[in-house]
């Protein structure tokens, strides 16, 4: 293939966008021509001239004008479900078809590339409001370092670096408190890989952590993930506030100026903290950002004064709080642990750590604001992870080795080095905390003292500024984050109740019913007052969180999901499983019963969501889970052997039902419905006679609407439709198309054709014919009859809406209600496998039927009762009369049949052939003498029928068979006529294709 020549481009003209650059292939001279642009008089390549084909509707398109449009973003910026059309891109009938003119039918606006390139100049949430109307207010967009790194940075550096960290390395000692460091980081790390990963699935909008994994991964995960999480984040901001609370009560304290106690200066001060953070949330996220930014400058500052003032001499004044400057033998005593108190064990202080590693999602719970969220987020995401695991590190390192564990901080403890009776590290520094070491009462140093890094530092001060920053910073970025994560959650409404807090307010909707109860939720744990009872909490939903993220990542990708695809190149699904099953180990080992609440909070979630199956569709690893589950079973039942013990979940117990429109004969659907739910496949078919042009539109309009009512009725059945033109030939398609593999239906089941007496010849040939199909491709067949008639479209409105279908009021039928002790007949009249037998009886099996007496009659010679006796599954035997009043019925009959006779008795055979060709369904006098017997039994059977189950709650009888060429449709019809005739209960009549579907056996 010829290369097209592509014209220099100018950098207006090339777009880059993730793993992909877009270009245009027209250079646009002035004037709006390019090189390619038509001379005058081009026509539109369509056959004649059309609506379409006007010079205002042609798009210019490499050299000559075509209905068709190059390629544009918008057109794939929203997709809701399969074959949504683009705006502006034709349909595949106008490019193919011959169209008479329509102007109202299609309108393809013109693609300017000088102007868009085919790409928008804006999403759809910032396009230009409506002409005459003020322009909206561009809403604030961050990068990726002030909008991603800088707020995670700032969310991860929290409460627990300032106040607990060197507390922690007194405990675990240096090596432990790395290894609780890196294992925080390889969960978190992992998750951030997961994350960026979801970031770059697609187009990201507002709803954070929430969003990306529910359009990613389905409602199903995401709905319980945003829940825990905005949760989470709401806990967070009260540990947060209680931090920093702690910090000014300390100040208090030393300046001997409580406000009440302790305890209670914590909740007061901590209560007008979040009050106030509250405000600056509410003023907008550009004041927040500015707050974020100062938050930053102020802990980067304490940083350096910290590392400044470690390398200062320590004065004495400092020494009596245990510092001493770098020291080879403190670093070497602190370097191996010391565990103290309730909280003395590995995990107990990994659980008080672990929330200071979970800001990694600060910039992600933003998405919204975000001016390109699948660059930012991975990029400022995995940088803010590295560097505060740097400074975790280092800081643990360097404060494990200036400061010893126990110091009393009195300068009167001095002693002269190598004095008799002083134990400890301090001794060889002259300084002796034996005393208080011995009781535990001493006030200072890493183990007693959380403001060691305040202690340590060149001024004090300025490490107070960064503990205040550090905690209000975190709390300031986890109170957004978590109202802007339960508004998109509430907008989708997949939980009850939770709509409410859902509205948006302002330029940047911001959600300020959400962060009123992100305030109710952080006074409350606030009250609780103490940091290490509210950090394990965190620790638990956070680990449960990331667990989900991982999982949920992982299973999209062994699911092949669709809509998996993302362009992150270091993800990787066995990292992501790694690190689901490390979050979940580490909550078992650290509270066992918390881990349990949280996955059964999840549990209950999940299933909600699986149960009430809300009305949206983000292509979900859920149903790409079932499609695959669905497509490697159904492809492994080809390597299965039939067996009659698994005949209604095997290839042979499936339904074909001729329906037509579901809803026009809901008794017949409830009846297949009742025997198949659970066990077996329903397909309801439908044959849309007419000229295919014609009906293929109704078929796309109306086979949705078909579907949803039969799962508002709760029949699980496909749904499927053929357009041909005759019903013959229809049901021929489907007979030999329908289901897949060995999920193919091989009974057809279909209602009773009342009118063939008034119908058309033709119509009549038509449905024996399909009999006889159905026998020819080995079907069963199962004819239903109710007195009243299956078919209630007359009763309902003559014109349907198609998309209201499920709405539409449901029609009530004898199987929906209960039976009560009646009796289920059998008339087993041949031997059909056992077909026959077997639907009654799985119907009986149903609750509202269970209460149902079945009974058997079986046909055949005396002598042979004994034996069908004990061949029979619980049968009640009646042998039938030997003598009936015949003469009324056989009237009957002949008058049934009289307006289809030939009359052929005094005619030669010439003509008798003629007519038969002409007239194939007429009855000839010959087929009437020779049929007799069979025309007999029937009515007999009616007789019968009538004398023994005229009370019964279902009549079921073999059908019998009339011999294709042999038997004319009109006498067929009329021996079923007469068979089932005069009777109150449903009458199903059913014949086997002959294979067993019954066996006494277990092998």
């Amino acid at each position: 293939m010829a290369e097209l020549p592509i014209p220099e481009l100018p950098t207006a003209l090339a777009r880059c966008s993730g793993r992909f650059t877009i270009s245009t292939l027209l250079g646009m001279e002035e004037g709006g021509r390019g090189p390619y642009a038509p001379t005058e008089g081009t026509g539109c390549d369509s056959a004649q001239p059309t609506h379409l084909s006007g010079s205002t509707l042609c798009t210019r398109t490499f050299g000559y004008n075509t209905v068709d449009v190059v390629p544009a973003y918008e057109h794939y910026a929203n997709s809701k479900g399969v074959g949504d059309a683009g705006k502006g891109r034709p349909s595949l009938a106008d490019l193919h078809s011959i169209l008479k003119p329509d102007p109202g039918r299609l309108h393809v606006p013109v693609s300017d590339p000088q102007r868009s390139n085919g790409l928008p100049d804006a999403g759809p949430e910032e396009a230009a409001g409506e002409p005459g109307r003020a322009p909206v207010p561009e809403p604030v967009r961050f990068g990726w370092v002030k909008g991603v790194m800088i707020r995670c940075m700032l969310n991860i550096w929290g409460v627990i670096l300032y106040l607990r960290l060197p507390w922690i390395t007194a405990q675990a000692g240096i090596a432990l408190t790395w290894l609780i460091i890196l294992m925080s980081v390889t969960v978190t790390t992992i998750t951030g890989l997961s994350i960026s990963a979801i970031s770059t699935n697609g187009k990201v909008k507002s709803g954070g952590t929430y969003f990306l994994i529910s359009r990613s991964l389905g409602p199903e995960l995401g709905g319980s993930i945003g829940l825990i999480f905005a949760f989470a984040n709401a806990v967070a901001v009260a540990m947060h506030t209680v931090g920093f609370a702690e910090t000014v009560r300390d100040l208090l304290q030393e300046h001997n100026s409580l406000i009440v106690d302790p305890t209670n200066d914590i909740r007061i001060i901590g209560v007008v903290t979040v009050t106030v953070l509250l405000g600056i949330s509410l003023a907008g996220m550009e004041w927040e950002a500015k707050a974020q930014i100062l938050f930053f400058l102020v802990i980067l500052v304490s940083f350096i004064n910290y590392l400044v003032g470690t390398v200062i001499p320590a004065t004495a004044e400092k020494q009596a709080k245990g510092f001493f400057s770098y020291r080879a033998d403190i670093f070497a005593q602190n370097f191996v642990p010391n565990w103290r108190g309730p909280e003395g064990s590995f995990f107990g202080l990994f659980s008080i750590f672990f929330p200071s590693a979970t800001g990694i999602l600060a910039g992600a719970n933003i998405s919204g604001d975000l001016k390109d969220p699948a660059v930012a987020i991975p990029k400022g995401t995995l940088m803010a992870i590295f560097w505060t695991t740097v400074s975790y590190l280092v800081l643990s390192a360097t404060i494990g080795a200036c400061v010893v564990r126990d110091a009393s901080g009195s300068l009167n403890d001095s002693v002269a080095v190598g004095s008799p009776g002083c134990e400890g590290l301090a001794c060889s520094f002259g300084w002796n905390f034996t005393a208080c070491a011995q009781r535990q009462s001493c006030r200072y140093g890493l183990s007693n003292y959380y403001q060691s890094m305040s202690m340590v530092s060149g001024f004090g001060p300025l490490i107070t500024a960064g503990i205040f920053g550090a905690t209000l910073s975190s709390a300031l970025a986890c109170l957004v984050s978590a109202p802007k994560v339960f508004q998109c959650l509430c907008k989708d409404q997949l939980y009850p109740l939770i709509g409410f807090f859902g509205k948006g307010y302002g330029r940047n909707s911001e959600p300020i019913r959400g962060y009123m109860l992100t305030y109710i939720i952080a006074v409350g744990f606030i009250l609780i007052a103490e940091l290490n009872a509210i950090a394990p909490i965190i620790s638990n939903f956070f680990l449960c969180s990331y667990a989900l993220i991982n999982f949920s990542c992982f299973h999209a990708s062994i699911t092949n999901s669709p809509g998996w695809r993302p362009s992150f190149r270091y993800y990787s699904k066995w990292a992501a499983l790694f690190g689901a099953a490390v979050s979940v180990v580490i909550m078992f080992l650290l509270t066992w019963w918390a881990a349990l609440i949280a996955f059964g909070i999840v549990i209950f979630l999940l299933g909600y969501v699986l149960y009430k199956k809300p009305d949206v569709n983000w292509g979900s690893s859920m149903q790409a889970s079932s499609y695959n589950m669905a497509l490697n079973y159904s492809v492994g039942l080809s390597e299965v052997d039939d067996h009659i013990k698994n005949y209604r979940q095997g290839r042979l117990g499936m339904c074909l039902v001729l329906t037509g429109p579901p809803n026009f004969r809901p008794a017949l659907v409830d009846f297949v419905g009742t025997f198949t739910k659970n066990l077996s496949l329903m397909l309801c078919g439908n044959v849309l006679i007419g000229p295919r042009k014609q009906k293929m539109p109704e078929s796309r309009l109306t086979a949705d609407g078909h579907t949803k009512w039969l799962m508002k009725r709760k029949i699980k059945a496909f749904y499927t439709d053929v357009v041909a033109e005759d019903l013959r030939s229809g049901v021929q398609m489907l007979i030999q198309a329908a289901g897949l593999g060995k999920m193919r239906p091989n009974i057809l089941v279909l209602g009773y054709k009342r009118n063939w007496q008034t119908a058309s010849p033709q119509s009549l040939e038509d449905y024996v014919g399909i009999l006889h199909d159905a026998f020819d491709f080995k079907y069963g067949m199962c004819l239903m009859r109710m007195k009243e008639g299956l078919n209630v479209s007359r009763v309902m409105q003559a014109h349907v809406d198609p998309t209201t279908l499920a709405g539409e009021q449901q029609a009530s039928t004898i199987f929906q209600s209960e039976q009560g002790k009646k009796t289920i007949d059998i008339y087993w009249l041949f031997d059909d496998g056992g077909l026959t037998l077997l639907i009654p009886y799985l119907l009986g099996r149903k609750k509202r039927w269970a209460k149902c007496k079945i009974r058997v009659f079986v046909g055949g010679q005396i002598n042979r009762m004994d034996e069908e006796r004990k061949a029979t599954p619980k049968p009640t035997q009646t042998p039938f009369p030997s003598t009936v009043c015949l003469s009324c019925s056989i009237k009957r009959f002949d008058d049934l049949i009289a307006p289809f006779r030939l009359n052929d008795g005094f005619k030669d055979e010439a003509t008798v052939n003629e007519m038969r060709q002409d007239c194939p369904w007429k009855i000839s006098d010959e087929e009437v003498d020779k049929n007799r017997a069979k025309t007999l039994r029937q009515v007999r059977l009616n007789e019968i029928l009538l004398d023994y189950s005229r009370d019964a709650a279902l009549i079921a009888i073999t059908l019998p068979i009339g011999r294709k060429g042999r038997c004319p449709s009109s006498l067929y019809m009329a021996w079923l006529e007469t068979l089932s005739q005069d009777l109150r209960p449903p009458v199903i009549l059913t014949r086997g294709n002959q294979e067993n579907v019954l066996t006494f056996y277990c092998q």
